[in-house]
């Protein structure tokens, strides 16, 4: 079998208070280990607050880990050094969630597709604006938003403008973000299936982030389910969507909207909000919300593990629910 493009493992972030924030340590993420293999599309999801960002930039070390290892395509990312590190990014993107605020009003269109190319010192002028006319072209805009700027575009159009500058560098692992949540609702299928249309086509290597899980549903392969900083299950995406076996995934699912009475009749809904990451429950940090939790569950933090022979994985000490 061949070694996982993507290994991580024990990936642990905490905030420490600083000089201008007072207050308690913010566990973000605790003990985070999965793998991703070349080619695969692997879903994050998970309530707001429940680290998947910090996931996200924490494998790009756009945030630094407070400890584990990040290992992407053989190479430890966390041991890098400045250099090496702009290098490998050449190899590893990201796409923004916000399409408005991540695009410099200042800059043309051009300009920020290039300015990676030019950061990578790749290319003459002529070469990198040739990339950059490719990639607008791969998401479906014409070659004369080169010269534009982002104001003259709709919040689709920008996050295509997104998907392209991630697209210029040619990299083989790409984070998306959220990459649909700020657009309307008419226009999320259209990014959706480009995404995965280039995907396919271009032979990526992903990891998507939401906390839809009906879209997470159409592009991914496995899932992450993710709670208070803890992979809460994993599963191929079609195993999980059958048959979930941890009550924090079961209510996830139970709340997709559907025009089915007998569906909406049988919705979990949790109780509460998300607990504080500065002060999560002791033992299995979804205990204070599940609606099957035992005494026990208070002094123990499950471990994810296998219960079946599909790759599906749980951390739940009880097994009368799978």
């Amino acid at each position: 079998m061949d070694a996982p493009f993507l290994t991580v493992r024990n990936l642990t972030k905490h905030f420490a208070p600083t000089a201008f924030s007072r207050g308690p340590v913010v566990r973000a993420l605790d003990d985070i280990s999965f793998d991703i293999a070349r080619g695969q599309v692997v879903g994050l999801v998970g309530e707001s607050g429940s680290g998947k960002t910090t996931i996200g930039r924490s494998v790009l070390r756009l945030i630094e880990p407070t400890s584990g290892e990040i290992r992407f395509d053989g190479v430890d990312i966390t041991k890098l050094s400045a250099g090496p590190l702009v290098r490998q990014r050449r190899k590893m993107q990201y796409i923004f969630q916000d399409p408005f605020a991540s695009l410099s009003p200042r800059m043309t269109i051009g300009q920020i597709l290039t300015e990676g190319l030019d950061i990578q010192g790749i290319g003459s002028r002529r070469e990198r604006r040739a990339k950059a006319e490719r990639a607008l072209a791969a998401v479906e805009l014409p070659v004369d938003a080169y010269d534009r700027y982002a104001h003259e575009f709709s919040g689709g159009q920008r996050q295509r403008i997104g998907i392209a500058r991630a697209l210029t560098l040619e990299p083989e692992f790409i984070v998306a973000d959220e990459p649909v949540s700020a657009l309307d609702v008419s226009i999320q299928a259209q990014i959706i299936n480009l995404l995965r249309d280039l995907q396919v086509r271009l032979g990526l290597t992903m990891l998507f982030i939401s906390h839809d899980l009906a879209v997470v549903e159409y592009i991914c392969d496995t899932v992450i389910v993710l709670y208070l900083g803890r992979i809460m299950e994993v599963a191929p995406a079609a195993a999980l969507y059958a048959r979930p076996q941890h009550p924090y995934t079961r209510a996830l699912l139970s709340a997709i909207p559907s025009l089915d009475p007998l569906a909406r009749q049988g919705r979990q809904v949790l109780k509460g909000d998300i607990p504080s990451p500065a002060n999560p429950p002791t033992g299995c940090v979804f205990r204070t919300r599940c609606p099957v939790a035992l005494d026990a569950c208070a002094g123990i933090v499950p471990p994810l593990r296998a219960t079946t022979s599909d790759g599906h994985l749980k951390a739940c000490i009880r097994d009368d629910i799978a």
